[in-house]
């Protein structure tokens, strides 16, 4: 590669990896083009899997302030996640329990190195849509308990009045009049 192919390439991977949230780290070797392909199509939108070269990227992520150094080692593709990270975390665990060939390395997530158990753990996670529809739910019944509660004192006033005034218009049986109480 011609230095200024190289230095090109240095600030592509650079941009990419300042602009992804995450950056997850394999190892391809064994994957036939036709896996790679289905790989990048399970990915989905928000997710760009490219092929790196280690000293390259190893440079790329300095610049970038990142640390890789340790996961850059034998052939190296990087998936860089613009989306939701929890997604293509679970697209490529998934694509790995398919295809053994894959090898999560590690990887990094808003500038926070993650080892390749870390990156699993990330894919159990629930998608972010889920997690904020879960979290709006229990807002919304927490609303409902909270208006019940505040509303529960007024009812038992009013039907403690509705029950008073019941009695007072049946003449008071058993009760003494306020004047009779005066004497």
């Amino acid at each position: 590669m011609a230095t200024s192919d190289k230095n090109a390439a240095v600030a592509e991977i650079t941009e990419k990896l300042r602009d992804s949230s995450a950056a997850v780290v394999t190892s391809y070797t064994g994957l036939t083009v036709a896996q790679l392909k289905e790989l990048r199509r399970s990915l989905g939108e928000n997710a760009q899997y490219r092929v790196v070269k280690n000293t390259l990227t190893k440079i790329a992520a300095k610049e970038a302030g990142i640390q890789l150094d340790e996961h850059l080692k034998g052939s190296t593709a990087v998936a860089f996640v613009t989306g939701d990270p929890v997604t293509a975390a679970k697209g490529l665990r998934d694509f790995a329990k398919e295809n053994p060939a894959l090898v999560i390395k590690g990887g990094v997530l808003d500038g926070k190195a993650l080892s390749a158990d870390e990156i699993k753990k990330l894919a159990d996670l629930e998608s972010r849509e889920v997690l904020l529809a879960k979290l709006a739910g229990g807002m919304k019944a927490s609303m409902a308990k909270a208006a019940a509660t505040f509303q529960a004192p007024l009812t038992k006033f009013a039907r403690t009045a509705d029950a008073l005034r019941s009695k007072v218009e049946q003449g008071g049986a058993g009760t003494p009049a306020p004047a009779e109480a005066a004497e």
